[in-house]
């Protein structure tokens, strides 16, 4: 058996956003991890949350689950979230079971803040 970790820890922007970095394997044994700094992260219309995915090193359904639970948290107070980061193979995944229809994109922290500033 592998050992799993994986680290989730949120700061603030200078630009306002709320910065959700996720380091390591996303699976069913450390998703409670990214599950607890999303519940503990604020989402409002007024700051966007950006979860940066750069160091995450796989994914499966459950972190994928927790990712869409983000989405619907979002959208229930309309609060502008970002997905920074993502693979090439992780992205394709999104593509294939059509997840790049819901989330917004960005390859950086730095390019998602300057985005949602129009």
């Amino acid at each position: 058996m592998t050992n799993r970790t994986l680290t989730a820890t949120r700061h603030t922007h200078p630009g306002g956003a709320a910065v959700v970095e996720v380091a390591g394997e996303l699976d069913h044994h450390t998703a409670p991890e990214l599950t607890r700094v999303i519940q503990e992260t604020p989402f409002g219309p007024d700051a966007p949350v950006l979860i940066d995915l750069s160091a995450l090193t796989y994914c499966d359904s459950t972190g994928i689950t927790v990712l869409v639970m983000a989405y619907h948290r979002a959208c229930k107070v309309d609060a502008p979230l970002f997905l920074v980061g993502l693979n090439t193979d992780l992205m394709h995944v999104f593509r294939i079971i059509g997840l790049d229809q819901l989330f917004s994109f960005q390859p950086t922290v730095e390019d998602a803040v300057k985005s949602h500033r129009g």
